[in-house]
């Protein structure tokens, strides 16, 4: 089995980076920034990888038109994706369709039609309690049609900080496997508990302790085999399901639990930290704006919906930014003067400081001066608050290898699930089209 790679959602590169350093050949990738005429991302993304196929095309409409914008067959198909709303509903031709624009359609789309071996997605940890009114509904509609198209779904939440990396970013990490796949029919018959803590796809690199935490005791239910019926009833009356930091699903049965990683010492902020920084990174002597946001407060607020009135309060943030531990998580935000920006005091000037684009790279284990590429440095912290820890995904692509090596050759075969997709998920002839079909 060949380790290509597509690439969805692309950014700067970081997920390519990641695997590529694996020994994974990404051969075709999407990137497009809606609303921007400028595509600093893409232009970063193609500098880095001009060999790649790399698409500047809303995703939607590569998937509308594939005889223009042709998606090659793959091993692994890779993307971090933004949390939206995600329920469907059931239309007048019996079909279904999802809310338009949601883009974790346009990646079942491809894996529809594709139906590649393995899948490997990343998003925010809140994704598995979204939404509020209905917590892990969006989730379960997402593993209700990893279901429906044929695959097994193993998640784990990552902190990379708890793995020896130099940011204290938690994201979750979803892997797919199809069906036809040795690796599926192996897990079929194990145990979902021993999965996550033996033989699963993110516990040799990912470690966890044996025990699960006492303080978030486990669950285990079974997918409603309708997916609307998954969207509209799921958690409703029973509130106290949640979707865990770890989890398995397979033909339905879902085994989630907290687990405990195995903490590896990880990297500081003074281990990533450049010499030499240019004057224009320094705060300065007037710190009082700096101080309040970092402080602690409470403030009188009133709601603009009902007029109640109500205090928010917040926490202190380290001020500054202690050098012996990892960074805090990065946002896009960061270099503008907000509480959420990292300050740092110089260890060779002894002055207060912010971080420099190329030591906010170092936080997410990219090279330096990786989106030195002609874009405004505003964009290049921007670009680095939406990136992933590169190490993380090199981690997982040597799994990868792993499984690869134990996998023949396979053809993707039209299994009772994906024939069950196919039909409830038809395209009804109408203006509505199903979730497969935006």
């Amino acid at each position: 089995m060949e380790k290509t790679v597509i690439e969805l959602f692309a950014g700067v590169g970081g997920f390519h980076l990641g695997i590529k350093r694996a020994g994974w050949d990404v051969i075709w990738a999407n990137q497009w920034e809606p609303g921007k005429k400028v595509q600093h991302a893409f232009d970063c993304y193609k500098s880095h990888f001009p060999e790649v196929n790399a698409l500047n095309v809303d995703i939607s409409q590569v998937n509308d038109h594939p005889n223009q914008y042709p998606i090659p067959q793959h091993t692994l198909l890779v993307g971090g994706f933004p949390c939206q709303d995600y329920s469907v509903a059931r239309t007048k031709a019996d079909g279904i369709e999802g809310k338009k624009g949601v883009l974790f359609w346009e990646i079942s789309r491809i894996l529809k039609e594709k139906q590649p071996p393995f899948v490997l997605l990343e998003n925010v940890d809140r994704l598995l309690k979204s939404p509020s009114k209905q917590r892990g509904r969006d989730f379960a509609v997402m593993l209700a049609t990893f279901r429906d198209l044929g695959y097994g779904v193993e998640w784990r939440v990552i902190n990379a900080a708890d793995y020896g990396f130099a940011q204290r970013r938690r994201r979750v990490f979803i892997f797919a496997f199809h069906e036809s796949t040795k690796y599926y029919k192996k897990r079929i018959n194990q145990e979902k508990e021993k999965i996550l803590h033996q033989a699963g796809f993110f516990i040799k690199e990912f470690p966890v302790q044996k025990e699960y935490s006492r303080n978030h005791q486990p669950f285990d239910t079974v997918l409603h085999e309708d997916i609307v019926h998954v969207s509209d009833n799921f958690n409703k009356n029973n509130k106290e399901f949640l979707f865990r930091n770890s989890g398995i699903m397979i033909d339905s049965e879902i085994y989630t639990e907290e687990t405990i990683p195995v903490h590896v010492n990880p990297k500081t902020l003074s281990e990533i930290l450049e010499k030499n920084v240019d004057e224009k990174y320094y705060l300065g002597s007037n710190l009082d704006d700096w101080k309040y946001m970092k402080g602690a407060k409470k403030i009188d607020r009133v709601s603009k919906a009902t007029g109640h009135k109500y205090q928010y309060a917040e926490g202190p943030v380290a001020f500054p930014d202690p050098l012996d531990k990892p960074g805090r998580t990065m946002l896009t935000s960061e270099s503008s003067k907000n509480r959420s920006t990292h300050v740092v005091r110089d260890p060779e000037t002894g002055e207060l400081r912010l971080l420099t684009p190329v030591e906010c790279e170092r936080l997410n284990d990219f090279d330096d001066n990786w989106t030195n590429t002609g874009m405004p440095e505003k964009f290049r912290y921007f670009t680095m608050g939406n990136a992933l820890v590169v190490g993380l995904v090199t981690k997982m692509g040597k799994t990868l290898n792993d499984i690869i090596g134990k996998e023949s050759k396979r053809k993707a075969k039209t299994t009772k699930a994906s024939k069950k997709a196919s039909k409830n998920l038809k395209d009804n002839n109408t203006e509505q089209l199903d979730i497969f079909s935006l």
